[in-house]
């Protein structure tokens, strides 16, 4: 493929790729943070992707950096970086961590380091906010061996959006972020929880994978590993089938038979769909179930922060999740701001008057965080 040639001579922003297992988020970025120009592919990164991306370069400034969100960095990679060939590799050796994620999000860097071969490309790790987790909730009880020679231990995801999340947060409270005590929901096809102490991340539900913690939309989240164990000896399931079974086909989708999506299934409990109802059910009591570990590992609750696709509009999930959490102080009766409103400020703050914990909504930012680490690293590479 050869590169992106242009008779347009300046460069401006940042370009941010956000390749996900069923989407690509494609959005330029000016020098000062403005969205410049945007293209979301609803479908799963393909061949075709580079040819969007061509075209997409065709319409805009050249950019004068790339960043990449890639979910999974393993054990060495910990800081969000430049990608140069040893990076590449290491990549490559860290793939399987997050089969449905790396892989696609690896071919559209490939295909952008080759139609932009002379602006640096960095690499802007989800995991990179998790890094510094205490051991209590970093290490598995497993075997030394696993945990030395195979280096399972928590990761933990969804880092860029809880970056993003925790400095709205602390906006809209007029509080430092690094003095909040906080738990962040990312509620979206992948769900997890996270509990941030001083700007830190303490906890989070995602483990070695993204497949551990809360029932997602299609992801089951945590099963017992006996039960696993269970279905091969039992019933011949492959480690194939269970791959492909606990990522495509469990989750809301598993539970409803349906539809992996919230909105559909609240219009369908509305029609009396009992399948629907007792998949919300058992989704809400996950995310519940998530808020309240998560707050374990804090002295205090100063908020609780939902985004994410459902997080930011499924407000009668938001309702059920907090209708059940006053044991911590949350109270349900939550504000809904018109989705319009929260899209243009980014945040709002949606617990009623009186005593309680605060409810925060945030609008999802993960690639408005990218261009901001991007250019961190290009300006503090020790950052």
């Amino acid at each position: 493929m050869s590169p992106v040639r242009s008779d347009e001579p300046s460069r401006e922003g940042v370009l941010v790729l956000d390749a996900g297992s069923s989407s690509l988020h494609i959005t330029l970025f000016s020098a000062d943070g403005t969205r410049i120009a945007a293209r979301h592919s609803a479908g799963p990164p393909g061949p075709e992707s580079a040819g969007d991306l061509r075209d997409f370069l065709t319409t805009v400034p050249r950019p004068d950096t790339v960043g990449h969100r890639l979910v999974h960095g393993g054990p060495h990679l910990t800081r969000h970086t430049v990608i140069d060939e040893r990076v590449r590799q290491r990549l490559d050796e860290v793939r399987t961590l997050a089969p449905l994620h790396l892989p696609p999000a690896l071919a559209v860097a490939d295909a952008a380091r080759e139609l932009l071969p002379d602006v640096p490309h960095v690499a802007c790790f989800d995991t990179v906010f998790h890094r510094g987790l205490p051991a209590a909730a970093r290490e598995y009880a497993v075997p030394e061996r696993w945990r030395t020679e195979y280096g399972m231990r928590r990761y933990g995801f969804h880092g860029l959006s809880y970056a993003w999340c925790l400095e709205r947060t602390a906006e809209v409270l007029e509080r430092p972020a690094d003095g909040l005590r906080a738990v962040l929901v990312h509620l979206g096809g992948g769900c997890s929880a996270c509990a941030v102490r001083d700007g830190r991340s303490m906890d989070t539900t995602m483990g070695l994978t993204p497949l551990e913690g809360l029932v997602m939309s299609r992801r089951s989240g945590s099963v017992d590993p006996g039960a696993l164990l269970w279905l091969q000896r039992r019933h011949g399931l492959t480690a194939r089938e269970l791959e492909e079974d606990l990522h495509r086909r469990s989750g809301l989708l598993g539970l409803s038979g349906t539809s992996g999506d919230t909105r559909d299934l609240v219009r369908a409990r509305k029609r009396g769909d009992t399948a629907a109802e007792a998949a919300l059910a058992v989704f809400v009591h996950s995310c519940r179930r998530g808020i309240a570990a998560m707050s374990a590992s804090l002295d205090r609750l100063d908020v609780l922060v939902f985004t994410g696709e459902i997080g930011e509009d499924q407000p009668e999930v938001r309702e059920e999740v907090c209708a059940g959490l006053g044991v911590l102080g949350v109270r349900a009766g939550l504000a809904v701001p018109p989705l319009e409103e929260l899209y243009r400020e980014g945040v709002r703050r949606i617990d009623g008057p009186g005593p309680g914990v605060p409810v925060v909504v945030v609008a999802t930012g993960e690639t408005q965080q990218i261009a901001v680490e991007t250019r961190r690293v290009l300006t503090s590479p020790d950052a």
